[in-house]
């Protein structure tokens, strides 16, 4: 009998145990943070997820239990060379050893190098998902190559009248030397 896991209250040692695996593919709207940041553009983009459980013997026989994610998705973001929407694609692959508690994942987070995270009954692999998904997230997105023609003056021809009508500060100092020396 094949035992049905569910992604919002996932039994992650019972899932790993299992071997299972769960695939899913979610609109964007689900992931209520990541809806946030795309700032209404495009709700009907999808996100490609699959986790995988599994439990790993380590030195000394215990065994350790495993949750590997992928996810892909295709975030709408604005370039910030041309800004013009751009459409930003988003991977992420990544392995999280579960440990007994949260106590025992931060005492051990220094010392190790996978990624730790608390054991639990009711894990929400969603909440997983969005939180990958969210730190993926590009800081300056752009375009390989910007679909219009991008300017890239420092300044406009404003910007440069003003400073030649501004007086120069130290002319007035260099006024005060001259009446000194004389």
């Amino acid at each position: 009998m094949t035992k049905e896991f569910s992604p919002q209250r996932l039994d992650v040692k019972a899932f790993a145990q299992a071997g299972g695996r769960l695939a899913g593919h979610d609109s964007l709207l689900k992931y209520e943070r990541l809806a946030q940041e795309a700032k209404g553009l495009h709700p009907d983009l999808m996100v490609d997820w699959e986790a995988m459980g599994e439990v790993r013997t380590a030195l000394g026989g215990m065994g350790q239990v495993w949750l590997h994610i992928k996810v892909t998705a295709s975030f709408p973001m604005e370039c910030q060379r041309c800004m013009t929407p751009v459409g930003v694609p988003l991977e992420v692959d990544r392995e999280f050893r579960f440990v007994a508690d949260e106590a025992t994942a931060e005492a051990l987070d220094d010392e190790s190098e996978e990624d730790l995270l608390a054991m639990s009954r009711e894990f929400d692999l969603h909440e997983l998902i969005e939180d990958e998904l969210l730190m993926a997230l590009p800081v300056v997105p752009k375009h390989d190559e910007c679909p219009t023609v991008v300017p890239l003056a420092s300044s406009d021809d404003d910007f440069e009248e003003a400073n030649d009508e501004k007086p120069n500060p130290f002319a007035a100092l260099a006024a005060l030397r001259k009446d000194n020396k004389g």
